[in-house]
């Protein structure tokens, strides 16, 4: 690695070291950076566990342990400045006994993750909002023998990348990122860099049959869930346009939300149905979560002449811990998959949505023309 000098037009080598010679470690050091950049090794993956030992008669214990975006299970092993010999063997056995996790296992093991960090989030909005929104039910984890694994070292003995090499070809999702301190100056710099199979001929090198069935299989369960959600929203806005709602004339969704603007950017009616229930909500998100709870904060001074408004009193989130905010009304008890719940259901939507609207047209007039005036 070379810093560039533009002045002088030159480059200077940086002085490359070892973890050992600078005082890091596996644990304290190199493990931490990774769960504190989630896309430290080239895509977003939610750490759910740290030093994993849940395995059943094994007192073995994997580094860290993760998912990524297709819901597959990510057994992370680090190692300082030498892989060691024996490390494919290590990984292989986590993996194996990675592979029998359910998905409630899986929730119960992330749980306990979070409620060790002191987190208020359960497990399941975790992991809804790691998979943009979609409901818990609806999320498949560890299916069959999706399960991947990533080496990270500071090098790596031919042992290794010989055996990795050669697993591949067996279908076996492996990945190694070599890791490298150096010292600029006073700054301490690390690249992190994936060595096998090599990035730009990753999609060549490993092989995608069992992936492609697995693939089939859940595209199945989620046209059908697609279909279904597409089917309810027809019904939905053609009662809409009956009785010439607030969502007359939109297009139906195979999403398990629709949402339309009330006079202002970053602030909408939504209307979402799930499994458990459906609700209709005021969704405020304009980008900047300081901006968002102020919006919030400005509007819940009216709560009471809202509420009074509406008809009843409303559920409201702040939530903190995230960027938007949302008012809501919320009819429990129903299930957009048992089709006897969709009368109830939209007639709910309706109403509420129409009455959204009336308790909050003043009060977002108000919200809008106070930012304007700042």
């Amino acid at each position: 690695m070379y810093s560039i000098n533009k002045t002088e037009n030159k480059i200077l080598k940086l002085e490359e070291k070892t973890f050992a010679a600078l005082g890091f470690k596996e644990r304290e050091h190199l493990q931490e950076w990774l769960v504190g950049d989630p896309n430290a090794l080239g895509e977003p993956l939610l750490f759910i566990q740290k030093e994993f030992d849940g395995f059943q008669d094994t007192n073995e214990r994997l580094d860290l342990l993760a998912i990524d975006k297709q819901g597959n299970l990510v057994i992370i092993e680090n190692k300082l400045d030498d892989s060691g010999k024996d490390v494919t063997w290590q990984v292989l056995k986590y993996a194996s006994y990675c592979s029998t996790l359910s998905k409630d296992e899986i929730r119960q093991i992330f749980q306990s993750y979070l409620s060790k960090k002191s987190h208020s989030e359960t497990a399941e909005e975790r992991l809804s909002d790691f998979f943009d929104g979609k409901d818990y039910e609806e999320i498949i984890l560890n299916q069959g023998a999706s399960q991947r694994i990533m080496m990270v070292a500071g090098k790596f003995r031919k042992e290794v990348t010989s055996t990795v090499l050669w697993l591949m070809n067996f279908n076996i999702r492996m990945q190694c990122f070599k890791v490298t301190p150096f010292v600029f100056g006073d700054q301490l710099l690390l690249n992190i860099e994936q060595i096998l199979p090599i990035k730009d001929t990753e999609d060549f090198t490993i092989s995608m049959a069992t992936k492609v069935q697995d693939e089939i299989a859940t595209q199945e369960s989620l046209k059908t869930r697609h279909l279904i959600r597409l089917d309810f929203w027809k019904l939905f806005i053609s009662e809409c346009n009956k009785q010439n709602t607030l969502f007359s004339n939109i297009s139906p969704s195979k999403d398990n939300w629709i949402s339309i603007g009330i006079g202002m950017t970053g602030v909408s009616i939504s209307l979402v149905i799930s499994k458990s229930n459906c609700r209709t909500e005021i969704y405020i998100n304009r980008g900047s979560q300081e901006e968002n709870k102020t919006c919030f904060d400005f509007v819940e001074k009216m709560k009471s002449d809202i509420e009074s408004e509406y008809g009843r009193e409303l559920i409201w989130e702040r939530m903190d811990d995230k960027v938007s905010c949302r008012i809501k009304d919320q009819l429990d008890d129903v299930n957009i998959y048992e089709r006897e719940d969709w009368e109830k259901m939209i007639s709910f939507l309706i109403l509420s949505s129409e009455n959204m609207l009336k308790a909050f047209k003043n009060p977002i007039k108000k919200l809008n023309a106070s930012l304007k005036g700042h």
